[in-house]
């Protein structure tokens, strides 16, 4: 990793609201089997925010463990960043609604956009920053509430995903020691794959795009499918290159948690036996920015992760955008 400091997560958080919905309930609601989903996706249920409940909460529970992990005071946060698709509303951005909540008052504060590759650009932003002698300790926020941009009545996506939220708090740790490598990636010829037709300036909200059901996911998941097959393998060998290190030294693979059809690919294609791969997507589905804290803070805190492994983390999500990381981890008990 460039540069003379070494970056690590100092602590880490998630958070997933209460209410779950099976596929059994999603029998009752679409043409689809349980049997179905679990086949094509490895999805069995996903949780979902009740009314009322807004990123910006599920992200500040989750940012409130990771401070307590790291034993860190939110007012020593120099940084927040949100990794979201779903705010709260289109400003002011959840980061500040979050910096509010925790009353992290010397904290700058703004939110992210990679879709499901989110909190791979937050890691790699926030790093940077640490690693420049900007700021310290830098929490970074992966926060989705997928379920109100989601189509219940479209099979293809309904489906899918689902709602939580995972924090880290990144800070100097010995060297030799956290972020050891990265690579973050996009094309934008893919951006009509994935992607929330209207809302925005291309098509504000009108009677029309209300009606047309324009302001729900759209997925092309063929296409979809084809491109994270390729990328997450790609992604993760570029990694390890910047660590100088080879697909045969990771101890464990934290994929982005989409579909475990895609996660066994990337597996295969790093010569992974799938006992090294953190899988949860069967519990919680494609939490977008939140999957893959939510996945590393589930394998560290069930003593999976020690001190010392090699940790993979990769994503992919609309754009199209990618992105990498090796971490050598790390963990002072407090």
């Amino acid at each position: 990793m460039v540069g003379e400091k070494s970056v690590g997560i100092l602590g880490i958080g998630s958070y997933v609201p209460d209410a779950i919905v099976t596929n059994h309930d999603l029998e009752q609601m679409l043409d689809t089997s349980a049997s179905w989903i679990v086949e094509r996706t490895g999805i069995t249920e996903r949780r979902v925010a009740k009314d009322g409940e807004a990123t910006s909460d599920l992200a500040t529970r989750a940012a409130a463990k990771a401070l307590l992990d790291a034993g860190v005071s939110a007012e020593e946060i120099d940084l927040i960043i949100v990794a979201t698709v779903t705010p709260d509303m289109v400003f002011p951005s959840v980061a500040c609604i979050v910096q509010e909540n925790l009353k992290a008052s010397q904290a700058a504060a703004f939110d992210l956009t990679a879709v499901c590759s989110g909190f791979m650009y937050g890691l790699a932003t926030g790093s940077a920053f640490i690693q420049s002698g900007t700021y310290n300790k830098v929490l970074v926020i992966g926060a989705e509430t997928l379920s109100r941009i989601t189509d219940w009545t479209d099979r293809n996506t309904a489906i899918i995903f689902g709602d939580g939220a995972g924090a880290v708090v990144l800070g100097e740790v010995p060297s030799g020691y956290g972020i050891r490598g990265m690579h973050l990636g996009s094309d934008g010829a893919g951006g009509d794959l994935l992607k929330i037709p209207a809302g925005g300036s291309r098509q504000p909200a009108s009677v029309e795009t209300i009606a047309n059901r324009r302001h729900f996911i759209y997925m092309d998941g063929n296409e979809v499918f084809k491109f994270a097959v390729k990328v997450m393998g790609e992604a993760a060998r570029k990694a390890l290159e910047n660590a100088k290190l080879s697909p045969a030294d990771i101890t464990f693979l934290v994929p982005h948690q989409a579909n475990i059809r895609i996660i066994q690919s990337a597996a295969k294609r790093l010569n992974l036996p799938m006992e090294k791969v953190v899988v949860n997507v069967d519990k919680y589905g494609n939490t977008s920015a939140a999957s893959i804290p939510i996945a590393l803070e589930e394998a560290i805190h069930s003593g999976r992760i020690k001190n010392d492994d090699i940790i993979m983390l990769v994503g992919f999500g609309g754009g199209l955008t990618w992105g990498a990381s090796v971490i050598k981890w790390y963990k002072q008990r407090n």
